[in-house]
């Protein structure tokens, strides 16, 4: 008898257990956003912008490389900002993150191994690009190309510097960061996850056609991988898939040309999806500070116009405060 009523008791305080748990996990990822978001608003009031969402550009000492290899992610530069001067400190942002053979460069290998509060080294965190839905082609046209990391139409994105006044929808309504869970280690036994794992495809602008049929699994370099890479495997997302989405998030590692036809390969398109452990949604960074927790089941339209900076949308923004 006594050994039933301890089991009634346990089934009883298990799920008030379990959701006290959950409740202390969504408000620290709350609390860590905040401190991004704290940063940024810091680093927007000494420059009067956000910092750039990847940079592209050449190196004058190696002209040869393609731009695309200095690709220093928004949280790079954001790093003096969330108390990490000691980290940035050992950061040469004046260099490509990868050098001449394609490898971090190595008077940065250090820094960019550290771990940087709030958890990320990799990082569980990464900046809004926009809706997914279009951009340029290169660094040189505008076009539409789903995916594309060029000329979005989010506060992010290649050679970004986005002020305020550019912001037509309002910092409450326009997504700043979100969470994202990593990536884990290739094991031969294991099958593809959508919430970790990413399919790679060869050709741009993506599509879900072309994104739904790829079968090439990158498990070397999950999600997440480098905190300071901007790269969308990295610290760069978007709205085209829901929070939380069952499709899988999709790269396309491309080659396009440069201003000065230096070729910006290995620039990732990409549709990447927030993701994170809570139950129904995550954390979601407004470009005014405010952290709100946005359920998977949102209408993808209105999660898309919150990653747009200028779409017109008027749609209030879904969650609470956290």
């Amino acid at each position: 008898m006594v050994i039933a009523i301890i089991g009634v008791l346990v089934a009883l305080l298990l799920p008030a257990v379990q959701s006290a748990r959950e409740s202390a996990r969504r408000t620290s990822c709350g609390n860590n956003l905040k401190q991004i978001g704290v940063a940024a608003q810091d680093y927007y009031s000494a420059r009067n912008f956000f910092p750039v969402g990847m940079e592209s550009k050449q190196d004058p000492a190696l002209t040869t490389i393609p731009w695309s290899n200095y690709r220093w992610s928004a949280l790079a530069h954001l790093s003096p900002y969330l108390e990490e001067s000691n980290v940035y400190n050992m950061l040469t942002l004046t260099v490509p993150f990868y050098g001449s053979n394609n490898q971090p460069s190595p008077e940065n290998m250090l820094g960019i191994s550290l771990m940087v509060s709030p958890g990320y080294g990799p990082t569980n965190y990464a900046v809004c690009s926009g809706s997914g839905l279009n951009g340029g082609t290169n660094l040189t046209n505008t076009g539409t190309a789903a995916g594309s990391p060029f000329n979005t139409d989010g506060i992010f994105f290649v050679n970004s510097r986005t002020r305020l006044s550019q912001v037509g929808d309002g910092s409450s309504h326009t997504a700043l960061v979100s969470e994202s869970l990593l990536g884990r280690d290739y094991a031969a036994s294991i099958s593809p996850d959508p919430q970790v794992d990413y399919r790679f495809w060869w050709t741009v602008p993506l599509t879900d056609a072309s994104c739904n049929s790829a079968q090439t699994f990158n498990f070397q370099n999950g999600r997440g991988f480098s905190w300071a890479s901007s790269e969308y495997r990295c610290a760069m997302y978007n709205h085209y898939r829901a929070p939380n989405a069952t499709a899988y998030d999709c790269m396309a590692p491309v080659v396009n040309p440069g201003p000065s036809g230096v070729q910006t390969n290995q620039t990732a398109y990409g549709w990447r999806a927030a993701r994170s452990r809570h139950f129904n949604g995550v954390n979601l960074l407004m470009a005014d500070g405010a952290v709100r927790f946005v359920e998977n089941a949102v209408d993808i339209t209105l999660w898309q116009g919150l990653a747009t900076r200028n779409g017109g949308e008027t749609s209030s923004t879904p969650g609470g405060d956290q």
